[in-house]
C-alpha cells in the first residue's frame, strides 16, 4: 500500500514547507516626488509647425527602507521637445520624479537589484505615461503617449557604465 492518501496528497508525515517560496511583490503606494512642466511655447511665443523633436532621458534609483523588505524605486523622466528647425527651439519641457513604495520578498540577495531596476519600473510605467499624456494634453499640445522602455536593455547600459567609470587596477 502506498503513503500517499487517496485524494493524492503528500504522504503525512512530509514537511509542507519543503515548496520553494515563489517571488512576492506588492505595490504599497505610489507618487509623484517631484513634477516640472514648462511650456515654452506659450511663454516665447514660439509657433512649432510638423513634428518635434522628442528626447527622453530615463534614470532609475532604487533603495531599501527602513522596514524590513521595503524599497523605495524612483523613475526620473525628462522629456525635451524641440522644433526641428536650423536653430531649434524649446517647445515644453517635463521633468518628472516618480516613486513607488514596494514590499518584495522572496527575491535572493544576487537577485534583488535588477529587479527593484527591471520590474518595479516595469509596474509604475503605464502611471508614468498616463501623467505625461495628461500633462501635455493640459499644455495645449496633443498627448503624449511614450514608446515602451525596454528596462532590462537600460540595466543592462547602467551596469556597463558603471564598470566603465570603475578605476582599473594599478600595477
Amino acid at each position: 500500500m502506498s503513503d500517499a492518501s487517496a485524494n493524492g496528497d503528500a504522504p503525512q508525515g512530509a514537511a509542507p514547507e519543503a515548496a520553494p517560496q515563489l517571488p512576492k511583490m506588492q505595490i504599497l503606494g505610489q507618487f509623484i516626488r517631484d513634477m516640472s512642466f514648462e511650456n515654452a511655447a506659450v511663454q516665447n511665443g514660439v509657433v512649432a509647425q510638423g513634428q518635434p523633436d522628442i528626447q527622453v532621458q530615463v534614470a532609475l534609483d532604487a533603495r531599501k527602507r527602513t522596514t524590513e523588505n521595503q524599497y523605495d524605486v524612483i523613475m526620473k523622466l525628462k522629456v525635451d521637445s524641440k522644433t526641428k528647425d536650423e536653430e531649434p527651439k524649446s517647445i515644453f519641457l517635463i521633468e518628472l520624479e516618480y516613486g513607488g513604495v514596494f514590499l518584495i520578498e522572496n527575491i535572493q540577495e544576487q537577485q534583488l537589484h535588477p529587479f527593484l531596476m527591471i520590474e518595479c519600473p516595469r509596474m509604475l510605467f503605464p502611471y508614468v505615461r498616463r501623467i505625461i499624456s495628461d500633462v501635455t494634453r493640459d499644455g495645449g499640445y496633443p498627448p503624449l503617449n511614450l514608446d515602451q522602455i525596454d528596462f532590462v536593455a537600460l540595466y543592462r547600459q547602467q551596469i556597463a557604465a558603471r564598470q566603465a567609470q570603475q578605476p582599473q587596477g594599478t600595477a
